[in-house]
C-alpha cells in the first residue's frame, strides 16, 4: 500500500474526514508527507507555531503540558491511526501543548498551506471540523468533572480502559505517568493498583501494566 493510501485510510477512520467520500480523502492523502521521530524526540512543544496536522503511521505520541513548578500533566497518549494538531492548524495560533514520541514513531504531516486551501475548495470539511471542535470540548469538560468529582479508582479505570481500547490489554506506562494522568500521587496509584493485583485484576510489570479483567475495570469505570 502506498504512503497516501495509508494515509486516506487513516483519514477515513476520523470523524472529520470520514463522510467526504473516497475521491475528496484520496486529494487529501496526496497532500502529505512523512517524518521519522526517534524515542524521547520532542515534535513540537508549547508555544511553537501551529504548521501541520498529524497523523500517526506507526509509533506513539505523548500529549503533555507542564506548569510553573516542573510538574508535568499528561493529556493523551496517542498510537497508530491518531490524528492531531486540528487546533493548530486551523487557527494558526501557537501550539498548547507538547507532543513527544515515546517509542520510534512515523507521522504523516499535513501543513497548515495545504490543508487551508483545500477547506477554501471543500467547505464541507469545515463543518466536520466544527464538529470535531465540539467533541473536543466535551471530552476535555469530561474530564474536568473526573477530577473534582470522581473517586481515584474510577479515574484510574476510566484511564486504563481508555488507554486499553488505544494499545490493548498490554499498557505501557510507569505508574508515575498514570499518575499525572489522572491527577493523583503515585503512591495513592500504587495502592489502588497493588489492590487490584490483589484482586487478579491487573499485573504490575516494569513500566507496563497488564490488564486481566477487563470486566471488573469497566464496572469499575462505570462507578459500579
Amino acid at each position: 500500500m502506498s504512503r497516501q493510501a495509508e494515509f486516506a485510510v487513516i483519514l477515513k477512520m476520523n470523524p472529520m474526514f470520514a463522510d467526504l467520500g473516497a475521491e475528496a480523502i484520496g486529494r487529501i492523502a496526496a497532500l502529505c508527507h512523512t517524518q521519522q521521530l526517534g524515542e524521547g524526540e520532542v515534535l513540537f512543544q508549547k508555544g511553537d507555531d501551529g504548521g501541520a496536522l498529524y497523523g500517526i503511521r506507526r509509533g506513539r505520541i505523548r500529549i503533555e503540558t507542564g506548569a510553573a513548578d516542573g510538574t508535568r500533566l499528561t493529556l493523551n497518549f496517542l498510537g497508530s491511526g491518531d490524528l492531531f494538531g486540528e487546533v493548530a492548524v486551523l487557527d494558526g495560533e501557537p501550539r498548547t501543548a507538547d507532543a513527544t514520541a515515546t517509542e520510534p514513531t512515523e507521522l504523516f504531516v499535513l501543513r497548515r498551506e495545504d490543508f487551508l486551501g483545500f477547506l477554501e475548495r471543500e467547505p464541507q470539511v469545515a463543518i466536520k471540523l466544527i464538529g470535531l471542535l465540539c467533541q473536543r470540548i466535551r471530552w476535555m469538560s469530561e474530564r474536568m468533572e473526573e477530577s473534582v468529582l470522581q473517586p481515584l479508582p474510577v479515574r484510574l479505570a476510566r484511564r486504563l480502559c481508555a488507554l486499553a481500547s488505544d494499545f490493548g490489554a498490554e499498557v505501557h506506562i510507569s505508574q508515575e505517568q498514570l499518575g499525572i494522568f489522572v491527577g493523583a500521587a503515585r503512591e495513592s496509584v500504587n495502592r489502588q493498583l497493588q489492590q487490584w493485583r490483589k484482586d487478579g485484576v491487573v499485573d504490575l510489570q516494569r513500566g507496563r501494566i497488564l490488564l486481566l479483567k477487563m470486566n471488573t475495570l469497566a464496572a469499575v469505570a462505570r462507578g459500579g
